[in-house]
Protein backbone atom coordinates (compact mmCIF):
# COMPACT_ATOMS: atom_id res chain seq x y z
CA UNK A 1 0.00 0.00 0.00
CA UNK A 2 1.40 3.70 -1.37
CA UNK A 3 1.25 5.91 2.12
CA UNK A 4 -1.15 8.53 2.15
CA UNK A 5 -1.27 11.87 3.96
CA UNK A 6 -2.54 11.17 7.54
CA UNK A 7 -1.65 7.63 7.16
CA UNK A 8 0.23 5.87 10.25
CA UNK A 9 3.31 4.18 9.60
CA UNK A 10 5.02 1.11 11.35
CA UNK A 11 8.41 0.59 11.41
CA UNK A 12 9.72 -2.94 12.54
CA UNK A 13 13.37 -2.46 14.41
CA UNK A 14 13.15 -6.04 15.55
CA UNK A 15 12.01 -6.00 18.97
CA UNK A 16 9.86 -3.69 18.72
CA UNK A 17 8.11 -0.95 16.40
CA UNK A 18 8.84 2.40 15.84
CA UNK A 19 5.18 4.49 14.49
CA UNK A 20 5.08 7.68 12.36
CA UNK A 21 2.56 9.44 10.74
CA UNK A 22 3.19 10.12 7.32
CA UNK A 23 2.77 13.20 5.68
CA UNK A 24 3.29 13.40 2.37
CA UNK A 25 6.25 13.58 -0.34
CA UNK A 26 8.05 10.80 1.14
CA UNK A 27 8.37 12.59 4.12
CA UNK A 28 7.16 11.63 7.78
CA UNK A 29 6.50 12.90 11.39
CA UNK A 30 7.32 11.12 14.31
CA UNK A 31 8.29 11.61 18.38
CA UNK A 32 11.78 10.80 18.18
CA UNK A 33 14.03 9.54 21.09
CA UNK A 34 17.67 10.31 20.61
CA UNK A 35 18.39 6.79 20.36
CA UNK A 36 16.09 6.45 17.57
CA UNK A 37 17.46 6.71 14.23
CA UNK A 38 18.09 4.61 11.13
CA UNK A 39 19.92 1.32 10.95
CA UNK A 40 19.82 1.96 15.01
CA UNK A 41 19.19 -1.52 15.56
CA UNK A 42 19.67 -2.88 19.22
CA UNK A 43 20.95 0.44 20.15
CA UNK A 44 18.06 1.83 19.78
CA UNK A 45 16.20 -0.32 22.56
CA UNK A 46 18.00 2.41 24.61
CA UNK A 47 14.98 5.11 24.12
CA UNK A 48 13.15 2.89 26.67
CA UNK A 49 15.47 4.77 29.22
CA UNK A 50 14.88 8.80 27.60
CA UNK A 51 12.22 10.90 29.20
CA UNK A 52 12.40 13.19 26.28
CA UNK A 53 12.16 12.71 23.07
CA UNK A 54 11.92 15.96 19.76
CA UNK A 55 8.81 16.08 16.95
CA UNK A 56 11.34 15.39 13.77
CA UNK A 57 10.29 15.89 9.98
CA UNK A 58 12.24 13.18 8.27
CA UNK A 59 12.27 11.28 4.95
CA UNK A 60 10.27 8.37 5.04
CA UNK A 61 13.11 6.29 3.06
CA UNK A 62 15.95 7.28 5.52
CA UNK A 63 14.48 6.53 8.78
CA UNK A 64 13.23 3.13 7.85
CA UNK A 65 16.86 2.03 6.22
CA UNK A 66 16.95 -1.65 5.82
CA UNK A 67 14.02 -2.19 8.04
CA UNK A 68 10.69 -2.89 6.54
CA UNK A 69 7.55 -1.21 7.11
CA UNK A 70 3.66 -0.78 6.19
CA UNK A 71 1.38 1.38 6.13
CA UNK A 72 -1.11 0.47 9.96
CA UNK A 73 -4.22 2.65 10.58
CA UNK A 74 -4.63 -0.08 13.46
CA UNK A 75 -7.19 1.98 15.23
CA UNK A 76 -9.79 2.66 12.55
CA UNK A 77 -12.20 0.12 13.53
CA UNK A 78 -12.38 1.59 16.84
CA UNK A 79 -11.83 5.27 16.64
CA UNK A 80 -12.84 7.62 13.75
CA UNK A 81 -9.72 9.00 11.95
CA UNK A 82 -9.42 13.20 12.20
CA UNK A 83 -9.56 14.78 9.19
CA UNK A 84 -6.05 15.27 6.94
CA UNK A 85 -5.96 18.62 7.29
CA UNK A 86 -6.14 18.43 11.07
CA UNK A 87 -3.93 15.96 11.41
CA UNK A 88 -1.33 17.78 9.24
CA UNK A 89 -1.50 20.79 10.33
CA UNK A 90 -1.11 19.65 14.41
CA UNK A 91 1.58 17.44 13.33
CA UNK A 92 2.96 20.24 11.48
CA UNK A 93 2.74 22.61 14.66
CA UNK A 94 4.52 20.22 16.70
CA UNK A 95 7.92 20.28 14.64
CA UNK A 96 10.70 20.80 16.63
CA UNK A 97 9.47 20.30 20.02
CA UNK A 98 10.71 18.48 22.89
CA UNK A 99 7.98 16.47 24.50
CA UNK A 100 8.13 14.15 27.23
CA UNK A 101 9.01 10.36 26.24
CA UNK A 102 7.41 7.73 28.54
CA UNK A 103 7.38 3.68 26.86
CA UNK A 104 4.01 3.20 28.74
CA UNK A 105 2.35 6.43 28.44
CA UNK A 106 3.98 8.30 25.87
CA UNK A 107 5.58 6.74 22.98
CA UNK A 108 5.93 7.38 19.27
CA UNK A 109 3.00 5.19 19.00
CA UNK A 110 0.63 7.31 21.53
CA UNK A 111 1.98 9.99 19.42
CA UNK A 112 0.75 9.09 16.08
CA UNK A 113 -2.20 7.86 17.35
CA UNK A 114 -3.36 11.00 19.27
CA UNK A 115 -2.82 12.81 16.00
CA UNK A 116 -4.70 10.82 14.05
CA UNK A 117 -7.37 9.70 16.20
CA UNK A 118 -7.33 12.64 18.86
CA UNK A 119 -6.52 9.66 21.23
CA UNK A 120 -3.48 8.57 22.06
CA UNK A 121 -3.04 4.59 22.20
CA UNK A 122 -0.32 2.14 22.30
CA UNK A 123 -1.16 -1.54 21.44
CA UNK A 124 2.66 -2.58 21.35
CA UNK A 125 2.64 -1.40 25.37
CA UNK A 126 -1.13 -3.66 26.03
CA UNK A 127 0.32 -6.51 24.09
CA UNK A 128 4.13 -5.68 26.32
CA UNK A 129 1.96 -5.60 29.41
CA UNK A 130 -0.61 -8.76 28.50
CA UNK A 131 2.79 -10.59 27.70
CA UNK A 132 4.50 -9.91 31.20
CA UNK A 133 1.27 -10.22 33.00
CA UNK A 134 1.17 -14.43 31.83
CA UNK A 135 4.57 -14.63 31.87
CA UNK A 136 4.30 -13.66 36.10
CA UNK A 137 1.39 -15.65 36.19
CA UNK A 138 3.73 -18.78 35.02
CA UNK A 139 6.27 -18.06 36.67
CA UNK A 140 3.60 -18.17 39.97
CA UNK A 141 2.50 -21.45 38.57
CA UNK A 142 5.99 -22.97 38.19
CA UNK A 143 7.34 -21.90 42.03
CA UNK A 144 3.48 -22.55 43.40
CA UNK A 145 3.77 -26.23 41.71
CA UNK A 146 7.84 -26.70 42.93
CA UNK A 147 6.71 -25.39 46.22
CA UNK A 148 4.06 -28.33 46.61
CA UNK A 149 6.26 -30.74 45.44
CA UNK A 150 9.19 -29.79 47.96
CA UNK A 151 5.97 -29.47 50.56
CA UNK A 152 4.81 -33.08 49.65
CA UNK A 153 8.38 -34.28 49.82
CA UNK A 154 9.15 -32.91 53.35
CA UNK A 155 5.66 -34.10 54.56
CA UNK A 156 6.72 -37.38 53.23
CA UNK A 157 10.39 -37.72 55.37
CA UNK A 158 8.38 -36.40 58.54
CA UNK A 159 6.09 -39.79 57.99
CA UNK A 160 8.88 -42.04 57.33
CA UNK A 161 10.67 -40.81 60.26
Amino acid sequence: IVPQPGDLIEIFRGTYQHWALYVGEGYIVHLCPPTEAAGAGAYSLVSVLCDTAVVTKESLEEIVGKDRFLVNNLLDGKHKPRSVYDILRDARSLLGLEMPYCILRGNCEHFVTELRYGKGESRQVYYALGVGVRAVAIGMKALNAASNISCVKSKQKRILL
